[in-house]
């Protein structure tokens, strides 16, 4: 009905009632953080409007950007999930907290670049969500947290057919593809991909994951399996370093 915009005041609402398991109230204490803390509060709030501010806080009293994304932001958005999964964070923080991750590392990657820590150094990992799927929180998430880590991401988004993701993978010859599905009823186009692309020639290892995938069904599809964006970053480096090694 648009009454809460962004669950704002709902969020607010939440925050306010008394402390439970695994939870602190937002933005609770800043003064008495470290700039990079104060980032990692912002990311744990979902604080989109400051984060910029707070980083450029946490560079001018010396802190490298690496620091703010290794210290700060990455232990962020991995207690977000922990909230998430404990059923302490609901959706609306989930949804504010990776886009004020995206906003904070958009917001330092040309200075990640200029240290020397740009993408490509690792390899290269193609990215969708499956056909018929509309949900990349997870994938967006992924993305991010493989671009801080030296992989050179090819992102194609959402609701991708199968046929274009291994023509992409065809054309860009990654040396890792990540599926997205958060849907039963979309995790089947996973197979249909990996079918598809080994026919097409496509070897290089397949990377899935999502709300309803799981180890075994990705064993079955002949794929990997990464539970979240800290898995999925341990397999890349895993992967692609036994790819380097066999070749």
């Amino acid at each position: 009905l648009n009454r809460d915009p962004e669950a704002r005041a709902y969020i607010s609402h939440t925050a306010a009632l008394p402390e439970r398991e695994g939870a602190s109230p937002a933005g609770g204490g800043m003064t008495t953080l470290s700039p990079v803390e104060k980032v990692y509060a912002a990311i744990l709030d979902g604080s989109r409007g400051e984060i910029e501010d707070l980083i450029a806080q946490a560079l001018s009293r010396g802190a490298s950007p690496q620091e703010i994304v290794d210290e700060g932001m990455i232990p962020g958005i991995g207690e977000v999930g922990a909230r998430y999964e404990k059923k302490v964070y609901f959706l609306p923080q989930l949804i504010a907290s990776a886009e004020a991750m995206k906003k904070g590392f958009e917001h330092l990657e040309p200075l990640l670049r200029k240290d020397g820590k740009s993408a490509g150094r690792r390899g290269t990992v193609l990215l969708a969500t499956v056909q018929g799927d509309i949900h990349d929180i997870g994938k967006n998430i992924v993305s991010l947290m493989m671009k801080n880590n030296g992989f050179e991401v090819i992102d194609l988004g959402k609701d991708v057919p199968c046929g274009e993701i291994v023509q992409a993978a065809l054309r860009s010859r990654p040396d890792l593809i990540g599926l997205s599905a958060l849907m039963t009823t979309t995790m089947v186009r996973m197979k249909e991909v990996v079918t598809l692309a080994r026919e097409q020639g496509v070897v290089c290892p397949v990377l899935v994951g999502g709300a309803v995938v799981t180890k075994a069904y990705a064993e079955s599809i002949g794929a990997h399996y990464a539970r979240d964006g800290v898995e999925a970053v341990k397999a890349a480096r895993a992967l692609i370093g036994e790819e380097a090694a066999i070749s």
